[in-house]
Order: structure tokens, then sequence, then C-alpha cells
């Protein structure tokens, strides 16, 4: 990703970002990933539905909360469990600067695995699919349907780029 600056998501954007990015996938596929294939979950459900799997993401980015339920289970298990994270400020529809940089410092050295963020975590799919490897699995939570699967190949990562490209830039 060349361009480090943040991007927010403009009102006439959001509809076409309330449908699934991908196939729906269940828990079994989800238990079932090919060893080697890098996991990045978005969202406080689906990172605890991968770990109660057994399934250990690379990344995981939540807001510590769940249909605005303040200290997700997820939240607890990471903060009170002692694991690694790192909290970045990340507003409702927008991507920080400081939220890319955390994803990308994550793949890059393994750690934290966790990012926390203050506001709200649903476009770091985004940012995700353009950092993440070819092959790589993004899983997020889509409200009322289930979790979503997004691998990175030539397509999702055309997808991303447009919308990406369309957002607006921050300072």
């Amino acid at each position: 990703m060349s361009d480090r600056r943040g991007r927010r998501l403009p009102t006439s954007m959001r509809g076409e970002l309330s449908r699934p990015f991908g196939p729906l996938v269940d828990e079994k596929q989800l238990k079932d990933k090919e060893d080697g294939v890098m996991l990045l979950t978005v969202g406080d459900v689906v990172s605890l539905t991968a770990r109660r799997l057994g399934v250990e993401p690379t990344l995981s980015i939540y807001d510590g909360s769940t249909e605005r339920r303040e200290m997700s289970d997820f939240a607890l298990l990471v903060e009170e469990g002692g694991e690694s994270f790192r909290t970045v400020p990340n507003p409702a529809g927008e991507v920080t600067a400081e939220l890319i940089n955390a994803i990308e410092e994550t793949l890059e050295a393994g750690w934290p695995p966790n990012i926390r963020v203050e506001g709200e975590e649903d476009l770091a799919v985004l940012a995700c699919i353009l950092l993440a490897p070819e092959g790589s699995w993004v899983v997020y939570g889509q409200p009322g349907e289930g979790m979503v699967l997004v691998v990175k190949d030539g397509d999702s990562l055309r997808r991303t780029k447009e919308i990406w490209n369309r957002m607006e830039e921050l300072e």
C-alpha cells in the first residue's frame, strides 16, 4: 500500500458496503482452513469464534463491544487474559493512518496479534485486504447474516482498490 493516509467513507458509498464482500463461511469451513493460510479476523464475534474453534488468527481487529455492549467476550479474553494488544483510534466510517500502520506492522512482525480500535473496526476489512499477502483469508461479521470470507486474490484486491480510491482522504 503506497498511500498510508487514512480514508473516510462518504455517505454516498455506505449502501454498497452494506452488502457482503464475499461468501458466507460457516464454523466448519473456518476450522478446516489450510495450515499456512494467513487469517485476519475483523470484529469481536468473528475473532472469538475463530479462537473457540482452535483457529489462531495472525491478526484480530476488534473494538471491544458487540452490538453496542461494552467489553465483549473477545475483549475480556484478550485483555484480562494478558494477551498482547495495541490500541489505535479509528472513528466510525474511517480507516485511520494509525490503524493502517498498526495492521502493516503486525503483518510484518507478527506482533501484537490483536488490535483494539477506539471507535469502530468495520472498515478495517478494506485495509486488511490491501495489506495482507495473496491467498490470505480476511473474515468479518455481517450483522444478521454470519461470517463473510474474503480470500485475497486479484478480484478482491481490484474491488477493494476501487472502493479505497473513491473514499475521501484524511489529512
